[in-house]
């Protein structure tokens, strides 16, 4: 019934209202070839989002990512095309945008034919499936232990939990005085952020479906004991003032799936309340990035120009990395994607170890901030071209519907409190914001810090002794 009642004005909302309202806005931008392929975007993310509120499953995955899409590559660059400014100045020919428009809503079109070829798959009804994997109960005390003890290193190496409550330059300073930052490399730094804050955000996850889930983790002192310290430990280290807003939002969006995992109407109204963030909260959450001596209040004088000054520069990007590319650069065959999944190996063994996306693309535009958005439709087609950007956004949207298909089946009532995969979609939804925006290379680092951490709690053992109840 919620779905009859929200169906007509969801759609013509999202896919309509929404579209026509940024583009009658005034504005100095072209009605050109890009606007037109910028409408087309929006609407149909408009479309795919509504189909993601109003489906019958949870689909978080798939949901995460219209989101994102819609906001991000939709409603935000359309209103930068009405208004003919962008967040990261557009380097090469308006020609280099259009191509950048046309490929998303390609890379966004080989997503649903990857979705419809899962549902197409042969015996994908779950049947004789092996067991799902859970969590180890006393390999997860390991994982408390490690939360507590790698936070507490991370809090101590920059002076204490006040800093934390003050903004990210002061965090970013501390990190400097401690010798953890480089000129040339990032590494010592991601990786103490990375452990302070990931295992803390895991394990209080699975503490938070541990008692969602069971009766007897409820009548247990020791486990709402462990899940109030585990709480406040994340009220310090991923707090909204010394964490980036798109880490924070992982970290919402993966609590309130855990803690609501059944719930179709929190699901409905997480990604129909998402657009609302997205639109009016987000482009002024930055409030804490700077102390009060260095912060500069956002001043508009239209509902369009917070979504043209600084977040949601992703289309841009891809335009500039399109123009990098074109210039004679050439593609990259595979070797940024290489840095990424080799992040940890040092500049002293790899001299010739590529720097994130958004960093290469900003320096040889010769920007003063090279702190830049590479979408993962950039990253893609700068290293495999748009045949193979067109079979990498093909393989996410077959593995978003498998996931999202297995995830609805074993996060129902006779799920076992410790089953690991209702535990990281959530976390997967949420950090996926991290992963679309790029780039990969900066999302890395945390990345393989929690698969090192759910690979010490993964057991395929169902025996009373080892899972959860």
């Amino acid at each position: 019934m919620l779905s009859r009642a929200l169906s007509v004005p969801l759609v013509l909302g999202f896919s309509v209202f929404m579209p026509l309202l940024v583009a009658i806005q005034p504005g100095g931008g072209l009605r050109d070839t890009a606007y037109w392929l910028q409408i087309i975007m929006t609407v149909y993310s408009g479309a795919r989002l509504s189909a993601m509120v109003l489906t019958n499953r949870r689909k978080l995955l798939q949901g995460s990512f219209w989101l994102f899409v819609y906001m991000a590559m939709g409603v935000a660059p359309l209103a930068q095309v009405v208004l003919g400014q962008q967040p990261t100045p557009v380097v090469g020919p308006r020609s280099d945008l259009t191509e950048a428009i046309a490929l998303v809503l390609i890379g966004c079109a080989a997503f649903d034919v990857g979705v419809l070829l899962a549902r197409t798959r042969p015996g994908g009804n779950g049947r004789g499936e092996s067991r799902p994997a859970l969590v180890h109960r006393r390999r997860l005390y390991l994982l408390v232990i490690l939360a507590f003890g790698a936070s507490a290193v991370f809090v101590m190496k920059l002076g204490g939990p006040a800093v934390f409550f003050s903004s990210r330059q002061e965090i970013i300073a501390g990190i400097e005085d401690a010798g953890l930052s480089q000129a040339d490399s990032q590494a010592g730094q991601a990786v103490l952020r990375g452990f302070g804050t990931v295992p803390a955000l895991l394990a209080l996850l699975v503490y938070t479906r541990w008692l969602v889930t069971s009766r007897r983790a409820r009548r247990s002192v020791v486990v709402i004991a462990t899940w109030a310290a585990l709480a406040l430990l994340n009220a310090v280290v991923n707090n909204p003032i010394s964490n980036p807003r798109y880490w924070f939002l992982t970290v919402m969006f993966s609590l309130l799936f855990t803690v609501f995992p059944r719930s179709a109407a929190m699901y409905r109204s997480a990604l129909s309340l998402g657009v609302v963030v997205a639109l009016v909260v987000f482009p002024f959450a930055d409030r804490f990035r700077y102390d009060e001596n260095n912060y500069k209040p956002v001043e508009t004088t239209s509902i369009l120009e917070p979504l043209a000054l600084k977040d949601y520069d992703q289309v841009g990007m891809f335009a500039n990395t399109i123009t990098y590319v074109h210039s004679g650069e050439g593609h990259t065959f595979g070797n940024q994607l290489a840095g990424s999944v080799l992040f940890a190996v040092p500049r002293s063994i790899w001299a010739s170890k590529p720097n994130d996306t958004g960093v290469m693309v900003g320096e040889w535009m010769d920007t003063k901030n090279t702190n830049l958005s590479s979408p993962i439709w950039a990253e893609l087609w700068i290293d495999f071209g748009p045949i193979g950007m067109t079979a990498g956004m093909l393989g996410l949207g077959y593995a978003a519907a498998r996931v999202d298909r297995r995830y609805a089946r074993r996060s129902n009532k006779r799920a076992p409190s410790g089953s690991l995969i209702a535990l990281v979609v959530p976390l997967v939804a949420g950090y996926s914001f991290i992963l679309l925006r790029g780039p990969l290379l900066q999302a890395s680092g945390r990345v393989a810090i929690a698969l090192v951490c759910l690979a010490l709690i993964t057991t395929w053992r169902h025996d009373s002794r080892s899972k959860l109840r």
